[in-house]
């Protein structure tokens, strides 16, 4: 589905230690206007479970990641829905350039992809889940397994624990 603003608003600033990128939104983030919505979804879960906060935050707190330095946002600002579903330039070469300007101009330390589909779009097709040996500026990127429901068979949580441990590191 396409949407002529933003799906969910960009939460990006400098000076963050990190920030989560998905593809876009799926349904019930967009229906919800939070990030990572749909109640299966693992990654609020996740983020307390290897220490990124200091409780779970339900979908609608997504705001209080910036008091933890932490940023959100997606390759796809103007669609919503499952992967399969976005129309073809969502992901394509502009979005994934605008991304990267997005980045550099705010020059987080870590960007977290939060599917190998996302990293592989902005990163290559040849990307594998974790710590990347190429950067964006001087921001470090991983890809991290998709905590979607629909990515159960893929689930892993020891990429995300290496994250948060290089997080934790910063001064």
């Amino acid at each position: 589905m396409r949407d002529k603003d933003h799906v969910l608003p960009e939460r990006l600033r400098p000076g963050l230690k990190l920030v989560f990128c998905g593809t876009a939104a799926g349904r019930q983030s967009a229906l919800q206007k939070a990030y990572y919505a749909h109640a299966q979804n693992k990654f609020w879960r996740t983020l307390h479970a290897v220490g990124l906060t200091p409780r779970q935050f339900a979908p609608g707190d997504y705001p209080a990641l910036w008091d933890l330095d932490i940023g959100l946002t997606d390759i796809a600002k103007f669609a919503y829905g499952m992967d399969h579903q976005l129309p073809k330039e969502s992901l394509g070469r502009e979005a994934t350039e605008a991304l990267r300007a997005r980045i550099e101009k705010i020059a987080p330390r870590h960007l977290a992809f939060t599917s190998l589909t996302a990293g592989r779009a902005v990163m290559g097709k040849g990307a594998m889940p974790g710590k990347q040996h190429d950067t964006i500026g001087n921001t470090m990127v991983w890809i991290l397994p998709s905590p979607s429901p629909l990515a159960d068979n893929h689930w892993d949580i020891a990429p995300w624990r290496a994250l948060a441990r290089a997080v934790r590191k910063l001064p």
